[in-house]
């Protein structure tokens, strides 16, 4: 059997995508990108079919990556706000997951890894919207983890507040990054490429026996108080 796997990821052109893409790729894997602006299919999870025969006719694995950060006072939000958030971080993955499933289903073992956030475990502040959608990822996971197994795994990442474009505004000046990095136990910020080693982790045959699980990787925030 091919050590070499074929991986599709869905937002790769920046962030923890991008960083997740050039670690596999440097693997020596396959890796197809795939979003508004990637330089091999260009694919609006919300609006777009991808075309099956410009995939490879397995995948080892799906990556979907796009977010969003929408913080507000829950007064503030609108019903719209909740449902953007929902279109871009749950429906644009259950779109993909099915117009792949097919080509997962072809591969030995293969294995699908979401994103979460903290929010979700650790109620914050002005999260109301961000957090009630990545909840719903969580959901998903576990489910199709169950219903899945055992040939797909499926996974969540749960990160804080990581360094990627999607988050600058949050850290546009040093005082921010600070005061961020000073609410974590392990005192720094999270790095697009600590996150990717974490998928990658979880897309790969390292990760054989994990499946259904929200993996924190946030600075020790969920869980621990210094």
């Amino acid at each position: 059997m091919s050590d070499t796997k074929n991986y599709l990821i869905v937002g790769g052109t920046s962030g923890i995508g991008l960083a997740l893409v050039n670690l596999l790729e440097g693997a020596g894997h396959t890796v197809v990108h795939a979003s508004r602006s990637a330089p091999h299919i260009t694919f609006n999870a919300l609006h777009d079919q991808l075309e099956l025969n410009s995939l490879p006719e397995v995948l080892d694995g799906v990556a979907y990556c796009p977010g969003s950060i929408n913080l507000k006072p829950f007064h503030r939000l609108t019903e719209n706000d909740f449902v953007e958030d929902f279109r871009i971080n749950v429906v644009g993955a259950i779109r993909t997951l099915q117009q792949v499933l097919p080509l997962l289903k072809k591969a030995e073992q293969a294995s699908v890894v979401l994103f979460s956030t903290v929010a979700v475990q650790q109620g914050m502040a002005f999260h109301a919207s961000v957090a009630a959608a990545k909840g719903a990822v969580e959901g998903l996971t576990r489910s199709l983890a169950a219903e899945w197994a055992p040939k797909i795994r499926v996974n969540a990442i749960a990160p804080s507040l990581t360094q990627t474009p999607l988050a600058e505004k949050l850290l546009a000046t040093e005082d921010k990054k600070k005061a961020a990095a000073e609410r974590h136990p392990l005192k720094h910020i999270g790095s697009a490429d600590g996150i990717a080693r974490m998928a990658s982790f979880l897309l790969t045959e390292q990760a054989d026996w994990i499946t259904g699980q929200v993996l924190h990787v946030d600075g020790g925030l969920s869980s621990i108080r210094t």
